[in-house]
This record gives structure tokens, sequence and C-alpha cells, in this order.
């Protein structure tokens, strides 16, 4: 198996030759990646110059946190049409480049949520990114509004009235009429809560307002122009920056891709759910299909669920799981009920991980057995029963919490529902939930269903300066647009209309696996890492190839599979990796139907 690039001399940008792609020779300085390309750009207009150029230029008083890296806050406007009136508090944490005599700028990251840290994961960049980047640049991560160490969105006045508005969520995603009625009625319920507790910053959390102040904090780290790498939602905000500050761009990476147009909704398609426009859960089920016939060409040695018709066989769990839920008796961890819900949100967690076609093989054989005692020997079944009981167990743990109030659904809600359109009442999900299963098998209830909140009779609060467009502002330098063939959670489809969108863009596609392509394959690697460090493009039509692949051996080193910790607590206290260290996946955030399911990812 190909392994991880180590460094970007040494294997990053050969690593990409050798995978049959190349890179556009680079024309200019590393410090400089336009100079001799034409500059001509879209310019930002002057409603929105007028907004960011008014508010003074923050003085970041950075102090040293968690070891290695340095952090601050600062206030910027609530809102950015009143820059002297309310303000909300960001938090920034940097990571400063290891040659600050060779450093280009800095190197703004987000990983994805919405409601994902953006200090978490630039605390965690030592652990992922290559030593060529971590070298030349400052890597700066903001906590977007409402979000982690920035001011938080709060929608309920406390712990215990949250959690009683939350019972009817408890579930991956509901499937039974008791289930459906009980999400509708939480769903209703936090609506209301963060369109009236929520205020005012539920309604000024809009991602239009997050760049506004990654443009005013890009000024403030001193950059004359933004370098960005955004994961998942953060694709998002990429795109969102790019068109509303199109000359303000040095060097723009998005990875795993959200259509803009599909993640707003226009026209007609505002009524729609927004899982019909974006259409995550047609990825999710092509990446599925895929494994299940891999496993088939594999042979039984390498994929057990081979000795039938692997395709046949997930179904006939799936059936009997919604038939009826099965219950688990472990002698040590007790009893677990899983459900079709919890079984279909399992597999979908491990589509996330590059090495995932292991979890789906051993979830739906563990299931098929318990299923069907009859089928199976004792020793079997009691494999298989410690097995899902194990997994139960881990989810058990993790809902075990009260205090302190978690605003994690807020959060990725205070953006979505704000920035985007979705169909007016919450009880209408049930009905356009079981539309998107007949188009996307399992996985369209189970994405449909995140947005329930968001029904526009309950959730009121809107960002009157929210952006909707238009998404097709040619940048002043190129955005390099990176898809994935087998992403669950951001289609491939994304990035290959995204890159339509842009004018001044250029698509890389991967055959890799999991969510996002960067980590994934040394030739997506060394291709982003060219692009950031030197304006270097991948020739056109590249595509690159992941280096883990369903039933092909896997690489020796288990960093290859595995995110870096992203929570602050995982990475304080810990010696940064040193050169030359084998690096891990970005720790990347996105919405999982997972409060049920029997893997964490």
């Amino acid at each position: 198996m190909p392994r991880r690039t180590r460094s970007l001399a040494a294997a990053g940008i050969a690593g990409l030759l050798l995978a049959g792609s190349a890179v556009v020779p680079a024309t200019a300085a590393p410090g400089n990646p336009n100079q001799g390309r034409p500059t001509t750009s879209d310019r930002t207009s002057p409603a929105e110059a007028r907004r960011v150029d008014r508010v003074p230029t923050p003085k970041l008083d950075w102090y040293a946190c968690y070891g290695d890296a340095e952090c601050a806050t600062v206030r910027l406007p609530l809102d950015y049409d009143k820059p002297k009136g309310a303000t909300t508090e960001i938090a920034l944490l940097r990571v400063k480049a290891r040659d600050q005599q060779a450093r280009i700028g800095s190197l703004f990251l987000n990983p994805g949520g919405p409601g994902g840290s953006g200090t978490d994961i630039a605390l965690a960049a030592p652990y992922f990114l290559s030593d060529e980047l971590l070298d030349r640049f400052d890597i700066v991560g903001i906590d977007p509004r409402g979000v982690a160490a920035s001011e938080n969105l709060r929608c309920f006045p406390s712990v215990k009235e949250q959690t009683r508005a939350y019972a009817g969520l408890n579930v991956a995603f509901p499937w039974t009429k008791a289930e459906e009625k009980a999400y509708v009625a939480s769903s209703k319920a936090v609506g209301r809560a963060c369109s009236t507790t929520g205020r005012p910053l539920s309604g000024a959390m809009s991602t239009a307002e997050v760049a506004r102040d990654m443009d005013v904090l890009r000024r403030a780290v001193g950059d004359k122009k933004l370098n960005f790498l955004g994961f998942s939602y953060g694709s998002a905000l990429g795109q969102y920056y790019a068109n509303m500050f199109p000359d303000r761009v040095r060097a723009l990476v998005i990875d795993g891709v959200l259509n803009p147009n599909a993640w707003v909704g226009r026209g007609k398609a505002r009524s729609q759910l927004q899982e019909t426009r974006l259409r995550s859960a047609d990825g999710a089920y092509r990446a599925l299909r895929e494994i299940l016939v891999r496993c088939e060409k594999a042979g039984e040695k390498a994929c057990p669920l081979a000795a039938g018709d692997p395709l046949a066989s997930y179904e006939l769990v799936a059936r009997r799981l919604r038939e009826k839920p099965l219950v688990v008796d472990d002698p040590k961890l007790g009893s677990f009920t899983v459900s079709y819900a919890d079984f279909v949100s399992a597999s979908l967690g491990s589509l996330y991980s590059p090495d995932g076609w292991q979890s789906i093989v051993s979830i739906t054989a563990d299931l098929l057995a318990l299923t069907e005692p009859a089928s199976a020997s004792p020793a079997r079944l009691a494999e298989a029963r410690r097995a899902i009981a194990e997994r139960a167990e881990q989810v058990r743990q993790q809902r075990r919490y009260d205090f302190p109030y978690q605003n994690g659904l807020e959060t990725f809600l205070g953006v979505d529902c704000t920035d985007g359109y979705h169909p007016r009442d919450a009880g209408a999900w049930p009905a356009l939930g079981a539309k998107e299963d007949q188009r996307a098998p399992y996985f369209g209830r189970a994405w449909a269903w995140i947005t329930a909140p968001c029904a526009r009779d309950t959730w009121k609060v809107r960002d009157e300066d929210a952006w909707t467009g238009p998404f097709d502002r040619r940048t002043s330098a190129p955005v390099l647009v990176v898809g994935n063939y087998w992403d669950p959670a951001t289609n491939y489809e994304g990035a290959v209309s995204s890159a339509k969108l842009l004018p001044n863009s250029r698509l890389l596609s991967s055959d890799s696996w999991g969510h996002t392509a960067y980590g994934t394959s040394a030739c997506v690697t060394g291709a982003v890492d060219a692009y950031l460090l030197t304006g270097a493009l991948p020739r056109r039509g590249t595509v690159c190839t992941g280096d883990v692949q369903p039933f092909v051996e896997l690489p020796d080193r288990p960093e290859a599979t595995q995110r870096a910790a992203a929570p602050k607590d995982a990475s304080a206290g810990q010696a940064a990796p040193t050169r030359g260290e084998p690096k891990r996946l970005p720790p990347v955030v996105a919405p999982l139907p997972a409060v049920g399911s029997l893997t964490l990812r």
C-alpha cells in the first residue's frame, strides 16, 4: 500500500507525479503565487467593503496557551451594519510558523460542522498538516460565532429545559410513527427556543457573518490576502468568502464540498428539504453499495459476507430490524436494543473513515447472525453479541452527561437554519424523509431529519445580511476544489458543480474513501500543499487514488486511518510531533445522526 506523505519534497510532489498526475509549473515566488498570471478579478462590492473596512483593525493580544500555541479573543460587531453597536466575542488560536524567516503568511483553517471549532483544528494542525506548511505558515483557527471558546449560543435558560426539549431527538433518526411524532415535537421546541431565547446571537450566525469576521481577522494578523483550507462545511465558508471578497484571496482550498446554491436553496428549491438539494444520502448509498460489490469480488477469505450475496445480506439485516429491533443481552455490559436506525447510522458513521469498510462488514455479519441465531454456532453468537454490546456501550457512555450546557446541536442549527431555506412545517418531515429514502435507500431519512428544527414556522429568526449569492465571482487567485468519489457526507457532485460555478477554480478529484480527501492520498495531500505553498495547480482532469482501498491490505501505520484528536484536553500537555513523524487525518466535523448509533466517529 502507498504510505502517507512524510514531506512535500520527498513524497508529496513526488507522490503526485507517481500517481499519474502532475502540477502546473509554478510561475511565482512562494510568497506571491499569482505573479506571472492574469490578476483580473471581480472586486468586493462597495457594500461589503464598507461593512468590514470601517471596523478598526483589532489589536490581537496574544498569550501563550496549550503549550506551543497562542490564544486571543476579540470583540467584533454583532451586526456589521452597526459597527459601533453590540458586539460578540470571537476566539482565535495560532500555531506560529516554525521558520519565521521564510514565513509566507497565515493559513486559516475550518473543520466543518457547521459548529466545528477552528481553535481545535488549529491546535491539532501539527498532527495532520505537512511539515512544509507548518514551516511556512502561521496556522490560525477561529471559533465561529456562538461556537466553542467564542461567545456561546444558548437556546435554553438551563440544561434541564434543554434536556426536556431534546427528548424526542434521542434517536439516530425516527423510524416508527411514535418516534416521528416525538421528533417533530422536539424539533419545534428547539426551533422556537433558538428563535427567542437564543436571540440575538442566533440571528447573527450566518456564514456571511463568519466570512466578515474572517476578513477583519485576516487584516488583524497582517495578511493582505487570505490563505484558507476548509473542510466539509468549511467549504461553504470558503466559497462565501471567495464570492464576498473575491479580490482578497491569495490561496483558497475547499475539501469535501457543499454546493452553495444547494446549501441556501434558490427559487422553488426554497421549499425543498436541504437534503433534496445537497444529496448527501446519494453519496453515502453509492459508497455503501460499492463496498458490498467489492466485497463479493474480493471473496469470502477477504470479506465474510461474500459467502452469500453481500447486498442481499445487508438488506436482510435492515429488513429484520425494520420489522423488530434486536435486544442484545451481554453478561458483562447488560441489555441493549439495536434498531434499524442504529444500524443505518452505524453504517454511515463507518463510511466517514477510509477503512470504514471493515466496520460495515463486521456490523452486518454480527447482526446477520444475531437476527437468525439458528444459522450460527454458539461461539459465533457469543462473539457477535459481545462486539455489538461493546459498540452500544460506547454510545451509552457518550450519552451520560448533563452539566455543563452542551450547545453543539444549537450551533449547527444556528448556521444552517439561518443560511438556508427549509420547508415551512416540521410536520412535513416524515413524508419528505420517506421520499428521500426512495431515492437514496437507508440514508435518505438519516440525512433528511437533521434539519427538522429549521422548519420556517418555528425557526423564525433570520439574518437580514445573510449572503444568498451570487456564487460565481472570479477570484484574484484560483480556488482549488477537492472532491472525493466515495464521500458519504459531501456528495462528490457538490465539488463538480461548485468548480463549474467558480470561473477561476480547478477541480481535483480523488478515488478516496471517507469524508474529505486531504491525508487519505499522497497525491491529494501533495497537490494541496504545493498549491498553498507556491500557487501551482494540479493538471486539469487530475484524478488521485486513495492510499486505503476496500479489501486491500491496510498500511502498516495505524495513523493512516485515524483522525487527529481535536478536543483541546486531548492535545494540551502533549509534545508536538517532530519533523518527519507520520501524520493523521484532519479532525473534520460533519453532521451525523449518531445519538443512537452503534459507532462513534
